[in-house]
């Protein structure tokens, strides 16, 4: 006799009805949410608003932007945007590697200095600094290489030293190093100190541990802060048109100045900065998906990988053949 059966025997009363019974013979209505329909009917309404001004509004001079956009200076300038990024990347990145370096030392002496440095430039702005740059050889006018408070065996001109070029390199990597620092150090900080212990336990050198073992996983949490350090700079250059550099927005400056046509050579800035930042963007993408190889097996395919797949789909699925209606008769 089953547990039911003999609650009924003894009690009188059949057993509760189990919850589950009949919520199969119910029928599923899907949720309704006519609040985010209307929502995104609204967005729609307002983004074909503004894609008709932007078709339809004669103030955007869309013949004047065509006829800027690949010109010969405009791509000259680019070009320079494009090397003061490179070089401000390159160059602030391994000096901010060492004062990271700095900071994680033991030495007292060491985290002062290189505490000292991220404070300066990162409480100095980075026009103030690259003027003070530009000008540096107002105040050393000659600079020597010899015997410290002793006697100089080599010397040369800072005119000849720095130019407009050199100054603007030297301001943005100095600016960018105090933030790459931290950001270095944040990432080293993130990984296990346990795993630095047992590498030491093994005999790894101190040097092996921190190329083969920190630094990969700290990559993983550098990166994302690191490429928007990069794409802040990359944009940030446009600082320099105050040193007459012909970058990007200076240039383009010099040309609406003589046309005056304004607002078609500021959207030919805008496009240009849009498509390095999509690319850095890419790349920053890739970069990361290579370092999070040990925390990802199996790493999500890529967009170009769905892509694919959604087109090999496309192509091998067969297409359904239609139903024949059912007679009256039988249904």
């Amino acid at each position: 006799m089953t547990t039911a059966a003999a609650r009924t025997a003894t009690t009188g009363t059949p057993p509760p009805a189990r919850v589950t019974d009949g919520l199969a013979d119910l029928p599923v209505v899907p949720a309704r949410h006519p609040w985010r329909w209307l929502a995104g009917a609204a967005a729609l309404v307002v983004a074909a608003q503004f894609l008709h001004g932007l078709a339809t509004n004669p103030g955007w001079d869309w013949q004047t932007f065509s006829a800027f956009l690949t010109a010969g200076t405009i791509l000259k300038a680019v070009w320079i945007t494009v090397q003061l990024t490179c070089y401000g990347t390159v160059l602030g990145f391994a000096l901010g590697a060492v004062v990271a370096a700095l900071r994680l030392s033991r030495s007292p002496i060491l985290q002062t200095i290189a505490w000292t440095y991220i404070w300066a430039f990162r409480s100095i702005p980075l026009i103030v600094q690259l003027v003070f740059w530009f000008n540096l050889s107002y105040l050393y006018r000659r600079l020597g290489i010899g015997v410290p408070f002793g006697p100089t065996v080599f010397t040369f001109e800072t005119v000849d030293l720095l130019g407009a070029l050199g100054a603007a390199v030297l301001g943005l990597a100095l600016h960018q190093a105090a933030y790459a620092a931290e950001i270095i150090r944040a990432g080293v900080l993130a990984v296990d100190a346990g795993q630095l212990e047992a590498a030491a336990a093994l005999g790894i050198p101190r040097l092996r541990q921190a190329w083969r073992i920190v630094l990969p996983q700290a990559m993983r949490s550098i990166l994302p802060t690191a490429g928007n350090e990069v794409i802040s700079l990359f944009k940030g250059t446009s600082i320099v048109y105050v040193m007459a550099i012909g970058e990007l927005f200076y240039q383009v400056q010099v040309i609406y100045g003589r046309t005056g046509r304004v607002v078609p050579l500021l959207m030919v800035a805008t496009v240009w900065y849009v498509v390095l930042t999509t690319l850095l963007t890419i790349g920053q993408y890739y970069v990361e998906r290579y370092f999070a190889r040990g925390a990802e097996r199996t790493p999500p395919p890529t967009p170009l990988q769905r892509a694919r797949a959604f087109a090999d789909r496309l192509r091998t699925t067969p297409p359904t053949a239609p139903t024949a209606p059912t007679p009256i008769g039988d249904r």
